[in-house]
């Protein structure tokens, strides 16, 4: 039985420089390190960063099987076919906190049709992420 407690779908994602994303991501985002496992180079071979009960995994860029599909952003302006949502109490508060940090807005908060309030905004590698209030598990079928 799926402990409901804990997130089931995590995303992963590939950085150039995975220790300094974690760091980022961590001062920018609000995540925390749950763990982060080092490489014989000197960059991270796999790491779990935290928010609330959800959780992204990440590591550095490589050659390897997995490696053959999922790689970091071509450039910080790429398009991509994915990207994390996260909920967060206060999407204002979270927003002027990621920007402090240097993450680029491509779409200020703002109130949705469909409830809660939301920004989209790019880290520092250009990987896309939406933060925003609307719960789907809280507000389904309001």
């Amino acid at each position: 039985m799926t402990n409901l407690n804990r997130a089931t779908m995590i995303p992963t994602l590939r950085y150039h420089d995975a220790a300094q994303a974690i760091d980022w991501l961590c001062e920018a985002f609000g995540f925390e390190r749950h763990l982060v496992v080092e490489d014989d180079d000197g960059g991270i071979a796999h790491a779990q960063l935290t928010f609330g009960n959800g959780m992204v995994m990440l590591g550095s860029a490589r050659e390897g099987e997995f490696d053959r599909w999922q790689v970091p952003m071509a450039t910080p302006d790429a398009a991509v076919t994915q990207s994390p949502y996260v909920i967060v109490d206060d999407v204002d508060a979270h927003h002027r906190q990621a920007v402090a940090a240097g993450a680029r807005v491509l779409m200020p908060p703002e109130d949705q049709p469909y409830g809660g309030r939301l920004y989209s905004c790019r880290d520092l590698e250009g990987h896309l992420w939406n933060f925003g209030s609307y719960d789907p598990w809280q507000d389904a079928g309001s």
